[in-house]
């Protein structure tokens, strides 16, 4: 029957991880043993449990093994490329930077009133002074803006006066002209009124009796 596969993650039970913490590290020493045997090969392990406690395992002496890894390391090291130039200065760069942003923020924290416990009396006057100047062109600006919106509101309500003057002229003009059409048609429509009247007046007298009136003979 296969052996059933042991999920590999940590072991929530103390006793449990204990357990196999020191079947595991025997096994692995055993390991190292063995390798170190088969292939002629120098082997160290340095293993610290989870309570800090020093497990170690070498082929030979544990300080030989150290001393060529860290010669082995250093000769590494010597290996590598020392970094560029540009990249220096870069580096350089961004050292200044950083340094330069948390002055400036160390700076605006004070003049928001925080961190200012460790300032003695000098640094404090200061720093009012610096902020009595702040606030002295703060308050200029504001006033510029004001007196900006003002000029701005004025010349919006001379504008507003024109245009109401324009307004008002073309209703004076609508209204005589529309007084003057009505009293055309009232004009027009009296003579009408006149012109019927005298083509349907009174009837004409008979010649006759027009004869009569002028003492002229008749003619029958």
């Amino acid at each position: 029957m296969a052996r059933e596969k042991i999920r590999i993650k940590k072991i929530d039970n103390i006793t449990a991880r204990q357990v196999t913490f020191s079947k595991r590290r025997r096994g692995i020493f055993k390991k190292a043993d063995e390798l170190s045997v088969l292939c002629d090969a120098d082997v160290a392990l340095i293993i610290f449990s989870a309570t800090g406690k020093l497990f170690e395992f070498s082929s030979s002496r544990m300080r030989d093994i150290l001393g060529r890894y860290n010669l082995h390391a250093s000769n590494i090291n010597k290996l590598i490329d020392p970094p560029s130039t540009h990249l220096q200065l870069e580096n350089c760069n961004l050292s200044r930077l950083s340094k330069e942003i948390e002055d400036k923020t160390k700076q605006l924290r004070k003049l928001r009133g925080e961190d200012l416990d460790g300032l003695n009396l000098e640094e404090l006057q200061r720093l009012e002074k610096l902020l009595e100047s702040g606030l002295s062109r703060v308050s200029e600006k504001k006033g510029d803006c004001v007196m900006s919106q003002i000029s701005s509101l004025e010349k919006r309500g001379s504008e507003l006066v024109d245009e109401n003057k324009r307004l008002r002229e073309k209703l004076e003009t609508f209204e005589r002209s529309k007084m003057l059409a009505f009293k055309e048609a009232v004009e027009t429509e009296s003579a009408t009124t006149n012109v019927s009247s005298y083509d349907s007046g009174a009837p004409i007298e008979d010649e006759s009796d027009t004869s009569l009136k002028l003492g002229l003979p008749s003619w029958e």
